[in-house]
């Protein structure tokens, strides 16, 4: 795991409570939302998933984007919805993280509680990496079978 991963991981860890539920055995207990939320808290893909995350440049975006994807095919051959969206989750999320840092100096939007005005491109590094997982997110959103599971497992658990 990346050092960024490292961070970000023991930075959100400390966010809302755990999940005392395995999602692979209980998945009507997931809730699919929007965004990230959760991606450090829903076992066990958190500790399937985590490791392979990293978006310190474009190599590690590529092969942490690659991984998570395959992960996704597996979980999609499974017809496990809640990995196929946690693997979604760690995809948007190399997006985003990495765009942070592409974007402001040292990843800290914020500065004495104001934000701070982007840059455009403060680490040239991260902005490739972005734009990896970006293609990748994009690929999981758009498949017709992830877009199915979704709205099913919503209609039948809210």
């Amino acid at each position: 795991m990346s050092d960024d991963a490292e961070s970000t991981a023991a930075g959100d860890a400390d966010d809302g409570p755990e999940y005392d539920v395995d999602f692979r055995e209980r998945p009507e207990e997931y809730e699919v939302g929007r965004g990230e939320e959760g991606a450090f808290k829903v076992e066990p893909y958190k500790g399937e998933l985590l490791p392979l995350w990293g978006y310190a440049d474009r190599e590690a975006a590529d092969e942490g984007g690659e991984a998570i994807y395959d992960r996704f095919l597996e979980y999609r051959a499974d017809d496990d919805l809640v990995g196929m969206d946690m693997a979604r989750k760690y995809l948007q999320m190399g997006y985003t993280r990495a765009m942070r840092y592409a974007r402001y100096p040292g990843g800290q939007k914020y500065d004495d509680g104001e934000e701070r005005d982007p840059v455009r491109w403060a680490d040239h590094d991260k902005r490739e990496a972005a734009l990896v997982y970006e293609a990748w997110w994009k690929r999981v959103e758009a498949d017709d079978r992830y877009a199915e599971a979704r709205a099913e497992h919503r209609e039948r658990h809210g």
